[in-house]
């Protein structure tokens, strides 16, 4: 376990923004569905995509992945976005047309789209392949205003196709399948990542607390790499599926007697609780050197860290966001490797509302996936 290992290195060379671009150029209409207001629900839109220009490639969308934090942006629990807004960052499709510079891709190739579609490609993150630490702010693959493109917002992937640099395109291998290979574009790479930061391997304990979306592509990215892993849970019906997604440990963390006997057991924590709870019992389970790390986002305020804790056993509590371009490339192509993909229920058009009131009530095993050919016709005018 090394902390700080390198990151792959980055996909592409820096440019800079064209000062002669006058706005954005469409000819394509998308059908979508996405919010108009906060209490609107996902209702059926059709949104504009762009020409693709000389380094864009145009994807014919087939999937995308329904992620917890869709249901925050198209309600407006975090802010108050730019309605309407489609949202979805977990995209795979098939390439349709690609612009004269791409040389990378080519029409029928299977590719995807993650969270982000831009960044200012020429501060010292991005040179460095962190194009999700972008000191400028990334581009989010909705609700972002483009400057590249005459800062339009972004429109994400609930939707029939999508215009996206090539820079930002992702080859999805042929061993994944293409529905359950969406996730991985989110909750795969934000787990992916801060493992590959401390270089898990063989022999090394990591510990997943909360078995959700991220939670379960903590443990069987882990185990692909070679770690021991418990899974913390709050919840005694999750141990049999902690275990049969290949846990080795399951620890009842509200048992008091059951975390003092993982003390110092644990080289590093996944933390994927995104509401507040005390972290103080878990930072006791890691050994000297160890880390936890935090993905959950609570929209309230956390417990207290002791310092102490920290302090008598050198340990880190570090954040992480998802990965670079590069990374995740990486990450698909690990995953690819070891057969891991996430656990889906793929659902319809028709099915999304419900849907994001299971995820919200937690009853999803473990990732909602949208067939987008159960998508309606596009109107003859875009709403956004």
């Amino acid at each position: 376990m090394t902390p700080g290992r390198p990151v792959p290195p980055p996909l592409a060379k820096p440019i800079s923004l064209d000062p002669d671009w006058t706005g954005v150029e469409t000819s394509t209409l998308a059908a979508a569905y996405g919010a108009t207001a906060p209490d609107s629900g996902l209702v059926p839109l059709t949104v504009a995509r762009r020409v693709p220009t000389e380094d864009d490639v145009e994807i014919a969308i087939e999937f995308c992945g329904l992620c917890h934090s869709d249901v925050h942006a198209t309600r407006g629990e975090w802010r108050v976005p730019p309605y309407p807004l489609v949202p979805g960052h977990e995209i795979v499709g098939r390439v349709t047309r690609v612009g004269t510079g791409v040389q990378d891709f080519a029409p029928g190739d299977r590719v995807g789209v993650g969270c982000m579609v831009d960044s200012c490609r020429e501060c010292e993150s991005c040179l460095d392949g962190l194009e999700q630490y972008c000191e400028r702010g990334n581009i989010g693959t909705y609700g972002a205003a483009d400057p590249r493109h005459g800062d339009a917002v972004t429109q994400g992937g609930y939707s029939t196709s999508v215009v996206v640099d090539r820079r930002f395109v992702l080859r999805i291998p042929d061993a994944l399948d293409p529905a359950a290979a969406a996730p991985l574009l989110c909750a795969g790479i934000t787990t992916y990542s801060p493992l590959r930061y401390f270089d898990v391997e063989e022999g090394d304990t990591v510990g997943v607390v909360g078995l959700g979306g991220l939670g379960h592509m903590a443990v069987k990215i882990a185990k692909a790499m070679g770690a021991e892993v418990t899974v913390f849970t709050t919840s005694e019906s999750k141990f049999d599926a902690a275990r049969e997604l290949g846990a080795d440990h399951v620890v009842l963390s509200k048992d008091s007697e059951a975390m003092e006997e993982a003390n110092r057991s644990i080289d590093v924590i996944i933390d994927t609780v995104a509401a507040p709870h005390d972290l103080n019992p878990y930072f006791r389970t890691l050994r000297l050197d160890g880390a936890l790390f935090q993905l959950g986002l609570p929209a309230d305020d956390m417990p207290p860290v002791s310092p102490a804790l920290l302090i008598r056993r050198r340990l880190a509590y570090a954040g992480s966001l998802i990965g670079g371009i590069a990374e995740t490339q990486e990450m698909l192509d690990f995953c690819a490797e070891h057969g891991v993909a996430s656990d889906i229920e793929i659902v319809g058009a028709e099915q999304l509302n419900e849907a994001y009131d299971r995820m919200v009530a937690g009853d999803v095993k473990y990732r909602f996936v949208l067939d987008t050919a159960t998508l309606q016709e596009p109107s003859e005018r875009a709403d956004a």
